[in-house]
This record gives structure tokens, C-alpha cells and sequence, in this order.
């Protein structure tokens, strides 16, 4: 299962009104882990940058001025989503740009739903914490992502953040933790060495669960799908043959 995490930086807040894209970033999960596979482009508009936008994002027309437009990297920007599942937060907003961004130009090109299933992080986390703040920083505290570096809001940070919540909300491995200080192997887990049982060390005895247990964990497993939006990963499991222990 591939699925392509998404965010974009605006010029403002309603493309009626003109406004425009100046940042994409996605990261890629594959099979729910993240890749090094990612896309990001910081985009010329055309326009002048809304004061109130800067102030989130921090972006300005003098930095954009020799990047390139978005009609440029329209056919990458495609074709490396096509296919996938977005997963966005308050995708409408995101969705809504992009698709009139492939309008302006005029070529023909698809709407994102005709490529794309869509996952709204927004919504799903609404459904699981409704009465709550659901904002991307309100969920890294929640879910203890480390989003320290966030002080400006930016299309490819936010999108590496989103996919360390999204995995947390729907029960799946946050980060992989394979690199600390740059030098991959680190964290404790690579100085443990590894201890060898003796041969004639005793089976263990198995224990099975009860009726109670297992009706527990079925709805338990509901609420995972549920969450997910489909079958969970125990589910698939259940369903291959490869979780009978």
C-alpha cells in the first residue's frame, strides 16, 4: 500500500480570490513505513504574498522570485501521487488548491479524487477525539510527536510531522528510529548485544485466552478498523494466515 502524506503553503486562503500554492511537500509510506522517497518544491505565484499568510509561514516573494511555477512541475507532481492515498490534513483545503492549480493550466489534466483516494486526518481525528482540539500541534502533544522544530509552519515538515500522527492515530509504528546525530545504527537498541538462550532451557508454557479476552480484543480490533478507515494490520494478518500465535 503506498500513500503519500501532503501539504501545501498558499499565498492566502481562498483560490476564488486568486491565490496560489508556493510550497508542496510530500513524504511517501510504504506499507506504513516511511521511504526516502519524498517531493517538495517551492513555487513563484505570480502574486503578491497576503501579510497574514507570511506571518504562519514565513515565505516571501523575494525568496520565491527565481522558483520555478507551478505549471513546471505539474506532470512530476502527478505522477508521483498518482495512484496513492493522500493523507492530509483538512484535506479539503489542500485538495481544493491543488485541483485549481491543474485547472489554470488549461491542459486537460485530472482532478486529484480521479487519481487518488483521500484520507483526512482532520476528519479521522474528529471521530476519535470529538470535542477536542485536533490541530496538528494539538495532536503531536497528544500523541507525543516531537515537533519542536515547528516554528514556522512549512509544507514538508508539516507533511514529515503528519506522518508520524497519522501512524500514532491509527495504531501503527511512529518513527522508525534507525538514525541518531546523522549515523544510521544508533540508539540504544544498536549496543545491546545479543543474548543466546542455553539449549536446554524449558518450553514455555502457552497460554491461551479466554472467551472474554478474545471477545475484548475482537472489539478492540473494530475500533483499530474503524480508526483505519478498512481492515487493521492484524486484520490483513488474521486474513493471510500469518498471525496464528
Amino acid at each position: 500500500m503506498r500513500q503519500i502524506v501532503l501539504d501545501t503553503e498558499t499565498t492566502g486562503l481562498e483560490p476564488s480570490q486568486g491565490h496560489r500554492i508556493i510550497e508542496i511537500g510530500c513524504v511517501e509510506l510504504i506499507t506504513r513505513r516511511p521511504t526516502d522517497n519524498h517531493f517538495h518544491f517551492y513555487l513563484q505565484p505570480d502574486r503578491e504574498i497576503d501579510e497574514g499568510a507570511i506571518a504562519v509561514h514565513g515565505i516571501t516573494n523575494e525568496f520565491l522570485r527565481d522558483k520555478p511555477r507551478f505549471k513546471d512541475i505539474a506532470e512530476q507532481f502527478l505522477e508521483f501521487v498518482r495512484g496513492a492515498e493522500l493523507v492530509i490534513h483538512n484535506a479539503a483545503f489542500d485538495i481544493g488548491f491543488l485541483n485549481h492549480e491543474l485547472a489554470l493550466l488549461e491542459a486537460g489534466y485530472p482532478r486529484l479524487e480521479e487519481i487518488c483516494s483521500v484520507m483526512d486526518t482532520l476528519l479521522l481525528a474528529r471521530r476519535l477525539h470529538p470535542g477536542q482540539r485536533n490541530s496538528l500541534d494539538a495532536l503531536c502533544r497528544r500523541y507525543g510527536i516531537d515537533n519542536s522544530q515547528r516554528e514556522l509552519h512549512g509544507a514538508l515538515l508539516d507533511a514529515r510531522i503528519l506522518a508520524d500522527v497519522y501512524l500514532a492515530m491509527t495504531g501503527g509504528q511512529v518513527t522508525l528510529g534507525l538514525e541518531v546525530d546523522g549515523q544510521a545504527g544508533g540508539g540504544p537498541m544498536a549496543q545491546t548485544a545479543i543474548r543466546r538462550l542455553p539449549a536446554d532451557r524449558p518450553r514455555l508454557k502457552v497460554v491461551r485466552a479466554d472467551a472474554a479476552e478474545t471477545a475484548a480484543h475482537q472489539a478492540w480490533l473494530e475500533q483499530l478498523d474503524k480508526a483505519a478507515g478498512g481492515p487493521c494490520l492484524w486484520r490483513q494478518l488474521e486474513e493471510a494466515g500469518g498471525n496464528d500465535d
